[in-house]
């Protein structure tokens, strides 16, 4: 059937899509072609090849989208970046073909990173230690697949090879003739400007070819900036961050050394080691201690302090003073300086839908628990499904606009809960003696005050002085238990960790419990639904919870057609990952079987996948007749709960509700729509209602 044809349908058929004229646009064949010429128009265009847009490319490849992605860099940094990968995101990574299972295999065993140590120096005496991981992190309750810690860069390198294995490939710019071809990752292309109009978004690039500038223009129905914090797309389209700029001024320093590695593996192994001395400060983070890579964080005061300051023998001298002894082997690879911030984009979508930012590009966090990336990857699985609805004409263009009005306030969310755990962190370095409010006050007024007026050289030496007259503070004349004001300083150095007030790694409530409040859902009819929490900045555990708009919980099960096998499923699973897909579930009684045969009805002609998911009760006989319950429908699969004792909850339990509700769970896994105690009413109707409202389309 054509694609007008097909439109045509749905209008006869008691379905018409929201007024806008962009969906009526380019409903034409959006994926009905098999390369880009310079005159086509690729359905998605994605600029930024760091995980949050490579990510996005394999998810809508994987739904059936073309895409290309523009990377304004001509190589992949190897700058570890990022590197704590939370549960969501390993949920996530689960569907990419076993990501999360290589993300596994590949990084560093728990034991080696699941601490952050205080000390004088590495090799000096501990102040203090905080185990992040708790025993229930690692028996798969509340998830199947626990957190990682894994460099950005290595995640970046296996992105790049699923991404190959989908038949992208990585060109550069002497490699990309004047036609654009989807699956392409493009380097070396930097975005000059954004044109749209009522067809299609513009998007004119630059890029080297023969020791030349060639501009090229690419013409796409939905541009994607996830470009990063200094995303080029946001500003040409003058998208405003709203938050607190300029927390501070960092310089980060990646840095080999096996000496260090071998040491700390034998002597006290960890994630992060927060120093604190008379002669530096700083924060290591060890990325791979067997390999012996780490990255050093310092506090930057420019312009007092320049970045050409910071060579490679300045700073291994200063790795050397917070280690606590020269090292064997040192290698410094890379000195970048970065700034902190606490942002989030005013919109995320703009142009009618067509221009939407992801990733840092929407949202700058501090890294205190690494939300950044995981925000980010969060970020691009809402946007897949939705994206590929658009293209395939199962829902509006309107529907984009759900993705800000859902994940903007995730977002807003956690800049507040990741700068709390900032502030945390500055607990202890107060605890000792240096405040950091005290120390950003005093770069204020050299730069701002009398200070100004001073040559900068001297500038540069009173800076120097008086911090260095701050580290004193750290004397160990001062900071042990043979005074007072040692002791006091310690006992309340104590209190922070034993009470959990100093910077956290986990925050399980937050990563698996976040919920969408308004967007492509159906709250409940009694309105009876949690409120959102204020972040404390605190772990808490997770409470799973099943209301429209939350992850559906997890529960193990076994298909009841395949019992003898040792092979046991996550409720998560039950989701595909390979096309655009709802999820009914439902308990083996006989309204309930009512309700997914309407469902299935009203799936054909809103035109879009169903499964049926029955959740029969661990432990009972399976019925000879349930196969007459389902027909004519094939798409559906009995499943049977898989307990881990006796004693514990059911899945109807664990969602709070009887069994003669149902849940309608999306294709990203969060919950449209449930009934907690059967339907009232036509059933016909209520589901006619709900994928009316989920996919944005009218219906009469």
């Amino acid at each position: 059937m054509s694609s007008m044809g097909r439109l045509s349908c749905l209008c006869n058929s008691r379905i018409k899509m929201k007024t806008g004229s962009f969906f009526y646009i380019t409903r034409r064949g959006l994926s009905d072609y098999t390369s880009c010429s310079k005159d086509e128009t690729l359905p998605v265009l994605i600029v930024g090849a760091g995980p949050v847009g490579l990510v996005l490319s394999i998810l809508l490849t994987k739904l059936g989208v073309k895409c290309a992605v523009l990377e304004k860099s001509k190589s992949f940094s190897k700058h570890p970046q990022a590197h704590f990968i939370n549960n969501r995101s390993m949920e996530v990574f689960r569907k990419l073909n076993g990501l999360s299972e290589e993300i596994q295999r590949s990084q560093p065993p728990v034991d080696l990173w699941r601490k952050f140590i205080y000390c004088t120096s590495l090799s000096g005496s501990i102040l203090g230690s905080v185990d992040h991981m708790q025993p229930q992190d690692f028996e798969q309750v509340i998830s199947p697949v626990s957190v990682a810690h894994f460099s950005q860069y290595r995640l970046t390198n296996l992105l790049l090879k699923h991404l190959e294995n989908l038949s992208f490939n990585v060109r550069t710019s002497e490699d990309v003739s004047s036609a654009l071809c989807e699956r392409g990752i493009l380097m070396g292309h930097e975005c000059l400007s954004i044109n749209s109009n009522s067809y299609y978004v513009n998007v004119k690039t630059s890029c080297p070819e023969q020791g030349k500038h060639i501009e090229r223009n690419i013409k796409c129905n939905f541009l994607i900036g996830a470009d990063g914090a200094a995303s080029t797309i946001r500003k040409l389209m003058r998208v405003e961050m709203r938050g607190e700029k300029d927390l501070q001024k960092l310089v980060s320093v990646h840095f080999f050394s096996e000496d260090l590695g071998q040491y700390l593996l034998s002597e006290r192994p960890g994630m992060l080691f927060f120093v604190f001395n008379t002669e530096a400060i700083g924060v290591i983070v060890a990325h791979d201690l067997k390999q012996g890579e780490f990255i050093l964080q310092t506090p930057f005061y420019p312009p007092q302090q320049n970045i050409k300051d910071f060579s490679p023998e300045v700073c291994k001298k200063l790795i050397f003073q917070l280690v606590g002894r020269e090292l064997v082997d040192i290698n410094v690879i890379d000195v970048k300086p970065w700034v902190m911030h606490a942002e989030v984009a005013e919109k995320f979508v703009s142009c009618d839908n067509r221009i939407i930012l992801a990733g840092d590009a929407a949202h700058r966090f501090p890294p205190a628990g690494g939300f950044g990336m995981n925000t980010g990857i969060q970020d691009a699985q809402n946007l897949a499904w939705k994206l590929a609805s658009v293209v395939k004409g199962i829902a509006p263009a309107s529907i984009l606009q759900t993705y800000e009005t859902e994940r903007r306030p995730i977002a807003i969310f956690n800049t507040e809960l990741s700068v709390q755990n900032f502030k945390a962190a500055m607990e202890v370095p107060a605890a000792l003696g240096l405040h950091p409010a005290i120390a950003n006050s005093v770069h204020q007024v050299i730069n701002n005050g009398v200070g100004s007026i001073l040559p900068s050289g001297l500038q540069r030496a009173i800076l120097d002085g008086i911090f260095t007259i701050g580290r004193t503070q750290l004397s160990e004349t001062l900071l042990n238990e043979k005074n007072l004001l040692g002791i006091s300083r310690l006992s309340k150095l104590r209190r922070i960790f034993d009470e959990g007030k100093s910077l956290q790694l986990q925050f399980p409530a937050e990563d698996l419990g976040f919920k969408y409040y308004k967007g492509a859902l159906v709250p409940d009819i009694d309105g009876a639904e949690t409120t959102r929490d204020m972040p404390l900045g605190r772990r808490r555990d997770y409470v799973p919870c099943a209301e429209p708009g939350s992850r559906l919980p997890h529960m193990y099960v076994k298909a009841l057609s395949n019992l003898s096998s040792q092979d046991i499923l996550s409720t998560l699973d039950l989701v595909s990952g390979d096309k655009i897909e709802f999820v009914l579930i439902i308990a083996p009684i006989e309204e309930s079987y009512k309700l997914a045969h309407a469902a299935f009805i009203l799936a054909e002609e809103f035109e879009v996948s169903l499964r049926v998911c029955i959740m029969w009760p661990a432990d009972t006989v399976v019925e000879v007749g349930r196969r007459i319950a389902m027909m004519p429908w094939e798409n559906y699969i009995d499943v049977i709960e898989v307990k881990r004792s006796p004693s514990s909850l059911s899945w109807w339990s664990i969602c709070k509700m009887t069994d003669r509700g149902a849940i309608l769970v999306r294709p990203d896994e969060h919950i449209a729509w449930r009934v907690k105690n059967g339907i009232v009413g036509d059933p016909i109707l209520e589901m006619k209602r709900v994928f009316s409202a989920v996919l944005g389309v009218d219906s009469n």
